[in-house]
C-alpha cells in the first residue's frame, strides 16, 4: 500500500463527523515491538507478554471517534496507559501501528512542521502536574501558549487576563504558581 492509499484508508475509515478518529492504535515498548501488533502474542496477558518478548503493550488496539462538541473522558487506573494514549494523539509519542485522524486529516503522515502547527493550534495537553513554570506569574502562565503561537505581548496578556477571570482567578494574575492553591493552580 502506497502512503496516498493508506492516508485515504485512515480518511475513510474515520467517521465523518470525527474530530479525532482513532483506529486499532498501539503502543508497544521494548525490543521489536512493531512486531506484537497483529501477532499471537497480543493476546497474551501484559506479564506473559513481558516473559515471552521483552516488551510492554501500554495501548493495545484501542479505537474511538470524538465529534465536535462532545466531551470525552479517558480514565482508567494509575498505569493502565491513558497518558500514553493522549501523548500518541498529537505524537507525543509515536504509536506502534493503527490510524489516527484529526478532522479527516492522517496524523501519522504530517510532517514535523504540520505536527508543530497541530499541536499550536488544534490539540493539547493539560499535564497532570499542571506544568506551570514557576518563575512566571499567573498572567503568564496562561498566556504562554499564546506566546508560542507568536501573538504580541499586549495581545496574548489582554486574552489571558479574559480566561484568568473566567476561570475565577482575577486579583491573583501577579502571584507565582507557589503562592496558589493546588486547584487554582489546576486551574491556570
Amino acid at each position: 500500500m502506497t502512503a496516498t492509499q493508506a492516508t485515504e484508508a485512515v480518511v475513510e475509515a474515520a467517521d465523518e463527523n470525527a474530530v479525532f478518529s482513532v483506529r486499532n492504535l498501539w503502543k508497544v515498548f521494548g525490543p521489536k515491538a512493531d512486531r506484537i501488533p497483529g501477532s499471537e502474542h497480543a493476546l497474551l496477558p501484559p506479564a506473559e507478554l513481558r516473559e515471552a518478548t521483552g516488551c510492554t503493550a501500554a495501548v493495545r488496539d484501542v479505537s474511538f471517534d470524538v465529534r465536535k462538541g462532545e466531551v470525552f473522558v479517558v480514565m482508567g487506573l494509575s498505569g493502565s496507559g491513558k497518558s500514553t494514549l493522549v501523548r500518541c494523539l498529537t505524537r507525543l509519542i509515536e504509536p506502534t501501528s493503527g490510524t489516527l485522524a484529526i478532522d479527516g486529516e492522517d496524523v501519522l503522515a504530517m510532517d514535523r512542521s504540520r505536527l508543530r502547527e497541530l499541536r499550536r493550534h488544534r490539540a493539547a495537553m493539560v499535564f497532570q502536574h499542571f506544568g506551570l513554570l514557576p518563575h512566571r506569574t499567573v498572567l503568564d502562565n496562561v498566556a504562554y501558549g499564546l506566546e508560542i503561537q507568536g501573538l504580541s505581548k499586549a495581545e496574548r496578556r489582554a486574552k489571558a487576563a479574559e480566561l484568568v477571570e473566567k476561570v475565577g482567578l482575577a486579583g491573583l494574575e501577579d502571584r507565582r504558581p507557589s503562592q496558589l492553591s493546588g486547584g487554582q493552580q489546576q486551574r491556570v
